[in-house]
């Protein structure tokens, strides 16, 4: 299916320069049936040094590291850090310009506390900053400001042609606040009462109209002046106290229009001033989301302005992407790039929590980055190097929105074209050894036949998202290669953990979520277990070489969103 905002505003942008990149003939790169290779086993693969994770998580995550948010001390020490691993490991410069380094350009906008203020008539409505909403600009300006906007409720904002979905019905939005509900539109299934229609919006699963990005993205291509979220958990995925971390400086990319065409307030508000809102413009926030639900849905004007200024603080950054190369042997296809990424940054220093402001991210993501570096080190233990050349990147920024692989995806430093997969490693298992591993996006591409297999041999088998209304797929770095074509990989923990009670997944899953996520307290813990986390690096381990190996490249699966894009990609270079 298509979706109308995967391609963002700046990669409009950028789009001139990448369609002019020169690009080599390609070899065996035409994809074809499923790839076929000489299988080493995994068990003769090297085995990732999950000792050596645990440390290089340890120093990651350490105070003296600072939450590794851009543009701080513990990004400087972050980027030392991977390139002296990288280094030591006899690995290449990624970068043709002989460094492992590409430079990435942000602005770093921090807005100053302001309320958000809704008017009906002489009633006025007061939302406390942070308590009460959580609201940026993107505009790289010292100031954006919402005067006496109009709101509109559109339901869940979505326009999906390829569903019949429009919320917006031809209505004018232009200079108006959006008000609209997070995920897709849940809409029955009727044939199975109480059950979602799994051929609109994914059943169950979230879609990227679901997303918040697209929220804002889509509030931008309307022209509207502001673009607010009703928060909810479950629909979310994560507790209001998530949304409330984004309080302080947010990054973005640096975009020749200054990012002026975006909703000048963007934003969150928490559930029950959602709906006190609604109950001041004389509506009811339960039969407003139940209408939602249907294609017959119109916007709802409100009746109520809002009022808004917001304060920015701007500092430039220039911000880093590490990244380092293992040759391939053969000359054929060595210009052929298999990609494992791992996200390097966090929240940095925060407001507090029980006394702690570091935000150390242990799990989100130093251990992912530490996985991803002792994957590289495997690799230089091969005999001998695989055909293709393997890429290491270690991207900043994705919490501030995917921009580091973003950047990299829009202004690649090797072809697209040639890129033949995406491996991301965003956190890892730390609770002992499982009977499963998790594919975010299970039946998306070839790439999850070869993670099948090879956690086959392990004895293992393949378990699809067991959240898929959470949208994970659309959370993380993998998700901007995707999105240009190339197949990528997004593997989680499994959730059958053995010698533990059959909710012990599911337990520690929700545990994370309400308890550390984005939180000070994802650190380190004494009771980490890594010795399933070192099977699921095996895994990843053995498809990334075998995709390296193969006669094939992976392709996406017939009926998948992105195929049509990795096809005009390949188009005539067979």
């Amino acid at each position: 299916m298509q979706k109308t905002a995967f391609v963002l505003a700046t990669t409009l942008l950028w789009s001139v320069a990448c369609d002019n990149r020169a690009e080599r003939p390609a070899s065996d790169l035409a994809p074809g049936p499923t790839p076929t290779v000489a299988r080493t086993a995994i068990g003769d693969l090297p085995d990732p040094d999950v000792d050596a994770v645990l440390g290089e998580t340890k120093t990651l995550s350490s105070d003296e590291f600072q939450g590794r948010a851009p543009g701080t001390k513990g990004e400087d020490l972050t980027v030392a850090f991977i390139v002296d691993q990288f280094r030591k490991m006899g690995l290449k410069p990624g970068n043709t310009d002989g460094t492992y380094i590409q430079k990435v350009p942000l602005v770093g906008i921090t807005p100053a506390p302001a309320p958000l203020i809704f008017r009906k008539g002489s009633q006025e409505q007061r939302l406390a900053w942070k308590d009460d909403v959580v609201a940026w600009t993107k505009h790289v300006a010292d100031s954006a400001v919402l005067d006496n906007s109009e709101l509109v409720f559109v339901g869940y904002g979505v326009v999906a042609p390829e569903y019949n979905w429009d919320d917006y019905k031809g209505v004018d939005v232009k200079g108006k606040t959006l008000v609209m509900l997070v995920n897709d539109p849940p809409v029955p299934d009727p044939n199975n009462p109480g059950e979602l229609d799994p051929k609109t919006f994914g059943g169950r699963a979230m879609t990227y109209y679901g997303r918040w990005t697209y929220k804002y993205e889509i509030a931008m291509e309307k022209g509207a002046a502001g673009a607010l979220i009703i928060h909810e958990t479950d629909p979310a995925g994560y507790p209001f106290s998530v949304v409330q971390s984004k309080v302080g400086e947010q990054f973005d990319l640096v975009t020749p229009d200054r990012n002026m065409k975006r909703a000048a307030v963007e934003g969150w508000i928490s559930l029950d001033r959602a709906r006190d809102l609604l109950r001041l413009a004389g509506q009811d926030f339960g039969t407003l989301k139940s209408q939602a639900s249907s294609r017959e849905f119109r916007p709802v004007p409100l009746g109520v302005r809002a009022s808004m200024t917001i304060k920015n603080t701007l500092r430039n950054v220039e911000s880093r992407n590490v990244v380092a190369r293992l040759d391939g042997r053969d000359p054929q296809v060595r210009n052929e790039y298999v990609v494992y990424s791992a996200h390097w940054d966090h929240l940095g220093v925060g407001p507090a929590v029980n006394g702690d402001t570091i935000y150390n991210g242990a799990k989100d993501n130093a251990v992912g980055v530490a996985g991803m570096l002792e994957v590289a080190r495997a690799f230089t233990k091969l005999p001998t190097p695989p055909r293709r050349s393997i890429l290491f990147l270690a991207v900043t920024a994705e919490e501030q929105g995917l921009l580091g692989s973003q950047y990299y995806a829009v202004t690649p430093i090797y072809p697209l074209a040639r890129t033949v997969a995406n491996i991301n490693i965003d956190g890892l298992n730390v609770h002992g050894r499982t009977r499963d591993l998790t594919l975010v996006g299970y039946g998306a591409s070839d790439l999850d036949d070869y993670a099948r297999d090879a956690a086959g041999e392990q004895g293992r088998i393949i378990r699809p998202d067991p959240e898929p209304e959470k949208g994970f797929y659309y959370r993380s770095d993998h998700f901007n290669f995707a999105k240009q074509g190339v197949p990528a990989l997004d593997p989680d923990e499994g959730i059958d953990y053995l010698g533990k009670p059959r909710e012990f997944g599911e337990r520690v899953r929700a545990d994370w979520n309400q308890r550390d996520y984005h939180q000070p307290s994802d650190i380190v813990r004494p009771d980490w277990d890594l010795s399933g986390a070192r099977e699921d690096l095996k895994v990843l381990l053995a498809v990334g070489y075998r995709v390296a190996e193969a006669n094939r490249i992976p392709e996406w699966k017939p009926g998948n969103e992105f195929r049509a894009k990795r096809e005009e990609m390949l188009k005539g270079r067979k």
